[in-house]
């Protein structure tokens, strides 16, 4: 019996979020610390297993309350089936015979749930790969985010942009402007420039995100879309300057002015609190990681930030801090399998 695994990792911003989804720009990282796992094989009929985050069977009413608050009310479920019925539509555009054998798919997750680390979009990507190599299908790279987007606005209604399936697809460190005038129609879909940078660019970086708060993204994402249609003059401004400030990001990395990365960084956040009414818990994590001495952006849009830190002290001071307000930290790490390799086998053996 054929049995294929994949898995897809969850990933932060560092610079542009929001303007990938009003063609922006963005500079994001994976983090291999959490990743969505699917795993595929043949079957006689084609099943959907239910996994652990699917939850039916609740302690109390309570207890089903505080679920919805935390998870929302929609399991990964639908993510799988959505991508399923995508890929399906996609070979068929694309003239592509699928052979008949059944499957049977399962997925699991250890993202942290609606915090803005793009846990939906990895059970996505993952699935997605897991069919490609099932059917023998090759789809070009940069095609692969547009079409999980499409599985998500398309199919599911979630708002967003192509920041999130772009690094989960390429992995690593990704600069990727989404202005019209790089837009390439592929296979029938949108795709932009996007232009993987060298992990090793990256000063130290960490992640926080609170314990037992979490907010849907599409909560932050409806209502700035619609201000956006409305070409509302602040967040058109906003829009224009997040783009602007991912292009000296990627400049700052270059020269490894890390100083005035984290000015970018401080400036993305404060942009979006100017613009959008914030959850008070969510900015509370940004104003203790910054009397910390460190910078703090969103990682997205659930509550997660990211940010730099100078130092091991700094960074002991932030645990610290940032556990006594009920958050927890770790360093991403973002180095892409091969550049892994490549530092493994460039590092001297000790003698």
């Amino acid at each position: 019996m054929r049995l294929i695994r994949k898995s897809a990792c969850a990933r932060a911003a560092l610079l542009g979020n929001p303007s990938d989804g009003y063609q922006g720009r963005t500079l994001s990282v994976i983090v291999r610390n959490f990743s969505a796992q699917v795993v595929l094989y043949e079957w006689d009929t084609l099943d959907i297993v239910l996994s652990a985050n699917d939850r039916a069977h609740f302690r109390s009413i309570q207890d089903l309350v505080r679920d919805v608050e935390l998870h929302g009310y929609y399991g990964g479920i639908r993510l799988v089936k959505a991508t399923i019925k995508r890929f399906v539509e996609y070979c068929q555009t694309q003239d592509l015979a699928l052979h008949n054998q059944n499957f049977s798919i399962r997925y699991d997750t250890n993202i942290p749930q609606q915090v803005g680390l793009a846990g939906s979009s990895a059970i996505i990507v993952a699935t997605l790969r897991c069919l490609m190599e099932f059917y023998g299908i090759e789809m070009p790279r940069e095609v692969q985010p547009a079409l999980v987007l499409s599985v998500e606005k398309d199919k599911l209604r979630i708002q967003g942009g192509l920041q999130d399936r772009v690094i989960q697809v390429y992995e690593g460190l990704v600069y990727m402007d989404f202005h019209p005038a790089l837009e390439r129609d592929i296979d029938g879909l949108k795709c932009y420039q996007y232009e993987p940078l060298p992990t090793n660019l990256l000063p130290p970086l960490y992640l926080a995100w609170h314990d037992s708060l979490s907010e849907p993204t599409e909560v932050f994402h409806n209502s700035l879309y619609e201000r956006y249609c409305q070409r509302d003059p602040k967040v058109m401004e906003a829009i224009q300057r997040l783009a602007r400030i991912t292009e000296l990001g990627r400049d700052a990395l270059f020269e490894r002015d890390y100083d005035r990365l984290a000015m970018l960084m401080d400036e993305n956040f404060d942009i979006r609190r100017n613009v959008c009414d914030l959850p008070p818990w969510q900015v509370r994590m940004i104003d203790v990681a910054r009397e910390c001495g460190a910078s703090a952006n969103f990682a997205g849009s659930g509550g997660a930030i990211i940010g730099t830190y100078k130092d091991e002290a700094m960074l002991e001071r932030l645990c610290a801090r940032l556990a006594a307000i009920g958050s927890r930290v770790i360093c991403p790490r973002v180095q892409t399998p091969s550049e892994q390799a490549e530092t493994e086998n460039t590092t001297t053996p000790e003698t």
